[in-house]
């Protein structure tokens, strides 16, 4: 997937806050399950639920209370409560509470445990000619919030209007895989008073969905977890103005939305819980505050006076400066969450501009990781990476392929020797850094360590609105930058390929190193079709540590981590590692 755009503005993820999603593994095997997400022991795994597993209503939560008003307080507005446009993991979580998929995500407060479950869908769906063909069956009792029942069609119609061109910002799995790269020429969306044949996306009854895919994709019962793989009420569709109050199937809906204030959502009485094996509807009401600065939020949260006593924030993490009380005082540490995201952040090497690979190894020689990672946060917001694959992903390994782990500190006399072999000694590096004290702070220190190394180095900022626009072109002047990326579902095909692939290479392309080795293009590829998403899970694993060993094209940095408080009057609240945020849809107030 592209970065999350939590993700994409640096001065928002200063302590490596945010996003994203799950893992892949549709029809076959998939991975055992695992209690409390993931910890520094060892991977998340994740499994897939059978048609039990997805059977309403959601099991009680052993306390739980009904009534009363649960708070999120957020640092920044919401760009998008349209779920085809969601795709960043507070938006996501939000979207929890009044939007469904065919599949979903079952998060068990109490152990922690992930499971995909059929959401909408009776299942998590089956698969045909090797995984070209998904169907999925509807569950009865399936309605819009004006009572309207929920079909087949409703879901073609969602996907449908995915191919319009004001549809910018949500994921692209679907319409992708079912029409090609230019796939908003093949359809341009039913506005037109078409609609895509059945040979591409079949309903042959009210509950019947059939998807026929240009290639075989075995783990589409994860992306049918995206939000925009949902169903929308044709005749309530307003277009890019459905974005500020969408038609609800879930079991709240929207009363009152003041963009960049607030966000009021109430009970919705046509949720039906017999068909929910996710959601709860223990509040009465969820009450949004948005754009509340990270300081005042966290310590609103610590403090918990008020209101805020059931108050949480889905997805932001506690203000640096706030962290080590929040650690050193034993009264928070029952309502303290302290998880990995799917995120993983590095410094990309511009492989355009520094072509020696002798040049990339003395980069990783002299790196300063410890000392960046305190610079972030320390450990609590992210432990130092050893590689491109995040501990919530199937098939991560604790490897160190490059040796950051080891040398944390970054070893300058190794990296200058490395320099003074290749005859390199002095080469200019220009780091980018988004203008924020935080990133300055970071780039100096790297400057420093750099120059210390035997590079001629300096630092350069840009604007951190428009950072990831910068040194997304192809052409950009600089030849290090931080980067960041997390996967859409836990499997490294939603890693490895978006972020390596050589021919991917483009203005506003995700290959932000601007790497391309046709051997390992050529792999991936391999890896892709194969059907086993165990045994894949593992060779996307290898893979990325033979693409660092071999060509260097970035330095791992972090596994970033979710760390924050929430308010000691609420129960249920559960963290979703496949997110990476909170997960809102068993939370009840305490009393």
């Amino acid at each position: 997937m592209r970065l999350r755009k939590a993700a994409l503005v640096p001065a928002l993820v200063a302590v490596s806050a945010l996003t994203l999603t799950a893992c892949g593994g549709g029809g076959g095997k998939a991975s055992s399950d695992s209690s409390k997400g993931a910890s520094a022991g060892g991977a998340q795994t994740f499994s897939i639920g059978t048609k039990a597993d997805s059977t309403g209503p959601a099991k009680d939560i052993p306390g739980a209370k009904k009534g009363g008003t649960a708070t999120d307080i957020e640092a920044a507005g919401f760009d998008y409560l349209d779920p085809s446009q969601q795709y960043v993991n507070v938006l996501q979580a939000i979207g929890m509470l009044y939007s469904r998929q065919l599949t979903n995500y079952k998060t068990d407060p109490t152990t922690g445990k992930v499971t995909l479950v059929g959401d909408m869908a009776t299942d998590t769906g089956t698969f045909a000619d090797g995984g070209k063909t998904w169907t999925w069956t509807l569950k009865d009792g399936l309605k819009f919030e004006d009572g309207t029942p929920i079909t087949s069609k409703d879901v073609k119609y969602a996907v449908e209007r995915l191919y319009q061109d004001y549809q910018t910002n949500g994921a692209t799995y679907f319409p992708l895989w079912l029409s090609g790269t230019n796939y908003r020429d093949v359809y341009k969306g039913p506005q037109t008073g078409q609609e895509l044949p059945d040979s591409v996306i079949g309903t042959p009854d009210a509950k019947t969905i059939v998807f026929h895919f240009q290639q075989a994709h075995t783990d589409a019962n994860f992306a049918a977890a995206e939000p925009d793989i949902t169903a929308i009420e044709r005749s309530k569709d307003t277009g890019a103005q459905y974005n500020t109050h969408p038609v609800s199937i879930g079991p709240y809906k929207v009363a009152d939305y003041q963009p960049d204030k607030s966000l009021t959502l109430v009970k919705n009485d046509q949720w039906d819980p017999n068909t929910d094996p996710l959601r709860h509807q223990y509040v009465d009401k969820w009450q949004f505050q948005l754009n509340v600065s990270v300081q005042q939020l966290t310590q609103r949260l610590m403090t918990g006076n008020g209101d805020d006593k059931n108050a949480l924030t889905l997805a932001q993490n506690a203000d640096p400066s706030l962290i080590s009380q929040i650690q050193n005082d034993s009264s928070m540490a029952s309502r303290t969450i302290s998880q990995y995201t799917p995120f993983v952040d590095t410094f990309d090497i511009n492989d355009t501009r520094i072509t020696d690979v002798n040049v990339r190894k003395a980069l990783v020689a002299a790196f300063p990781a410890a000392q960046i990672q305190r610079q972030l946060g320390g450990s609590a917001t992210g432990d130092i990476a050893g590689n491109l694959i995040s501990p919530t992903i199937a098939g991560w390994k604790d490897s160190d392929p490059l040796g950051i782990k080891a040398h944390k500190q970054g070893d300058p006399a190794a990296a200058k020797k490395i320099l003074t072999d290749a005859n390199k000694l002095n080469t200019h590096i220009e780091i980018g850094y988004a203008n924020t004290p935080k990133w300055a702070q970071v780039a100096s220190t790297l400057v420093d360590a750099l120059n210390q190394a035997g590079f001629q180095a300096e630092k350069k900022e840009i604007d951190a609105t428009s950072y990831y626009s910068v040194i997304g072109k192809k052409d950009n002047q600089f030849d290090m930058y931080r980067t960041g990326w997390g996967a859409d579902w836990p499997q490294g095909d939603t890693v490895i390929p978006p972020t390596l692939d050589g021919r991917t290479i483009a203005d506003g392309a995700t290959n932000y190193a601007h790497y391309n080795n046709p051997t390992m293009n050529s792999q991936m590829d391999t890896i892709a079709k194969n059907t086993n998403v165990t045994e894949a899970a593992g060779q996307w694993m290898d893979l990325a540590d033979k693409i660092l060993t071999t060509d260097v094209p970035k330095i791992p940095l972090e596994y970033d981590k979710f760390f924050q408080v929430y308010g000691a009057g609420l129960g249920g609240v559960a963290y979703n590692p496949v997110l990476g945020c909170i997960d809102p849809s068993s939370v009840y107030l305490k009393g």
